[in-house]
């Protein structure tokens, strides 16, 4: 299980032109699930992304979690986050998970996010969206277990 987790200052999710989620300040969050990812996975990395200390203090120290300061999470799955072009030009998908399975998990996590008490939007599972974000920082981070 993978994510990455840009800061903004606000963020667009829309499909086919038409809005589907929007945040203020807080977190977009690319979320990939591998092949052989289950519940226990889950719960670890929401916990880490709820806890990332990667926003400003008063002393502008990045010392707060998106939940300190009251921010939002744009949580977008992304099966493309194991994709593999170590050989060749395309791409293997291979390594993601089916998308029954990843679908799952995608949203048991956020479900996890939401009852931590985060403001949690979400894209539209397989769908193909259209992200506008203002990045703050810029801020990016890449977690994995």
């Amino acid at each position: 299980m993978k994510f990455v987790a840009q800061r903004v200052s606000r963020a667009r999710l829309s499909v086919d032109d038409t809005p589907v989620s929007e945040i203020g300040y807080g977190l977009v969050v690319y979320f990939g699930v591998k092949a052989g990812d289950g519940e226990a996975q889950a719960a670890k990395c929401m916990e880490k992304l709820a806890n990332l200390r990667i926003f400003s203090d008063e002393a502008g120290k990045m010392n707060l979690s998106v939940r300190d300061v009251g921010g939002e999470i744009l949580f977008v799955s992304q099966f493309t986050l194991y994709g593999d072009a170590q050989k060749g030009n395309r791409p293997s998908f291979t390594d993601a998970e089916r998308p029954p399975r990843a679908r799952e998990l995608y949203d048991y996590a956020a479900n996890l996010l939401a009852g931590m008490g985060i403001p949690v939007k979400c894209g539209v599972f397989g769908a193909d969206m259209r992200i506008e974000q203002v990045c703050e920082g810029p801020v990016t981070l890449i977690y994995e277990i």
